[in-house]
């Protein structure tokens, strides 16, 4: 725990965060477009009170329709009526800027195995414990970076985004940043963002510390006050914790499989487990330094062994005890990311009935959801707080 000081900033975060749950009840209440801008015009200009709840957060931009963390994708996911884009899984260049790719392997997410120059940098690593084999972002400077172009991550679920390879490049949270000012300006109302620290324990070892160069950044652009539109998030408590020292962001931890272990705990020593941190212990400790916590769906509605829904856990109830937010992830569309009574037939790049998906989660009381399909999302809010 940090001093006082600190704890008291962090006590008025997350009443911040959480007021963003309670300043955003005419969504709940289903009132009218018209109420709700008037609720949000007295929440202050774009602050995170004019969000509606469930909140609709664009899975790095909106990955079910485009190659995921290129503009094409973020843009989208604002058209399609995201209330937060998930811009940025931050990862750095050897020469120490920040670009957003889903991992720092990019053989997946790019086109650099059609880049004869760089077959040379073709590697194997031990990332996080796992052996990777592939092309990484601290073996590129930015300039090498640029001249790759995004791929679609997952063609065999979603063949139609193939159609889009080759189109963006890789941006930087720098021009993400300056992206998030102009979609301000160009739509009128505050863009949101959401990025996350990669692998934090990993790069730090490696000399390329994230959560400085974040930081940086964040102040660079007057974006790292408690009520900036930014929302920084980390699968690494240790991250969070920095980070908490450095800016007065609203600040989440994300949470895997209930007997995972973060990666940080694991190289520190920490015997603790994801179960442990979502005790009513563990969640009143992450209420000491973060506003919110982002848990895979499966920590919300447990999951029977041939995929099915199992009993719904306590764990929306004990974390808003703490005042603590909660943001699962993820829900897409195609039948095979889908619990199996809302699966329809077997295509892999079918769509089963996400509808009644979100309508089930919902009803857990989560304040909102990562999503690679926003529009559905949006449309399923509607259902929600109208039904």
């Amino acid at each position: 725990m940090g001093s006082q000081d600190e704890q008291a900033q962090s006590t008025g975060r997350r009443a911040l965060l959480g007021a963003a749950v309670l300043g955003a009840g005419g969504a709940v209440l289903g009132l009218s477009g018209t109420a709700r801008a008037a609720d949000a015009g007295r929440a202050g200009s774009g602050g995170l009170k004019s969000l509606p709840r469930p909140t609709i957060i664009g899975h790095r931009g909106v990955g079910g329709y485009r190659p995921e963390h290129t503009f094409g994708s973020y843009e989208l996911a604002l058209d399609l009526g995201a209330d937060i884009v998930e811009a940025g899984d931050l990862c750095p260049t050897k020469d120490g800027h920040l670009v957003c790719r889903h991992e720092p392997e990019i053989g997946g997410t790019t086109n650099v195995a059609d880049h004869p120059e760089f077959a040379g940098r073709k590697t194997t690593k031990v990332l996080d414990g796992v052996s990777t084999t592939g092309w990484f972002t601290e073996d590129f400077t930015l300039a090498e970076l640029k001249t790759l172009r995004a791929i679609e991550r997952i063609p065999a679920n979603r063949p139609h985004n193939t159609l889009y390879n080759g189109r963006w490049e890789i941006p930087t949270f720098e021009e993400v940043l300056k992206w998030q000012d102009e979609q301000t300006r160009k739509r009128g109302k505050q863009v949101f963002i959401y990025p996350e620290t990669k692998h934090p324990t990993y790069f730090r070892k490696l000399g390329l510390g994230l959560e400085e160069r974040v930081a940086k950044l964040l102040r660079k652009h007057g974006k790292d006050k408690r009520n900036s539109p930014v929302i920084l998030q980390s699968f690494e408590p240790t991250s969070i914790q920095r980070l908490n020292t450095l800016v007065d962001n609203p600040l989440v931890v994300l949470l895997s499989t209930a007997d995972s272990r973060p990666w940080d705990f694991v190289e520190t020593g920490d015997p603790r487990t994801v179960a442990d941190l979502i005790t009513p212990k563990g969640l009143r400790e992450i209420a000491g330094y973060a506003q919110g916590i982002g848990p895979t769906l499966d920590l919300v509605i447990t999951k029977n062994a041939d995929g099915s829904l199992g009993n719904r856990t306590t764990l929306v109830a004990d974390a808003h005890k703490v005042g603590l937010i909660l943001h699962p992830y993820t829900m897409r569309n195609e039948n095979p990311f889908l619990p199996k009574e809302f699966r329809k037939g077997t295509d892999a790049d079918g769509y089963g009935d996400a509808f009644g998906a979100f309508r089930t989660y919902f009803a857990t009381g989560i304040d909102g959801v990562f999503t690679d399909n926003a529009d559905t999302g949006v449309l399923a809010r509607q259902d929600f707080v109208n039904g």
